[in-house]
């Protein structure tokens, strides 16, 4: 039994930083919808 490892060490996780993560996704789909909401309004001085 003296080669089982504790399962508390994580050994398979990149060390990350979530928050960074978090904030790159938010603004990721903040842009994505910014893009959208720009076609959207080109699109409508288009039309009209």
């Amino acid at each position: 039994m003296e080669n089982v490892r504790d399962p508390r060490e994580h050994l398979n996780e990149e060390p990350r930083d979530d928050l960074f993560d978090v904030a790159i996704g938010f603004g990721g789909f903040f842009a994505l919808l910014f893009v959208i909401f720009a076609v959207a309004v080109i699109i409508k001085f288009i039309i009209s």
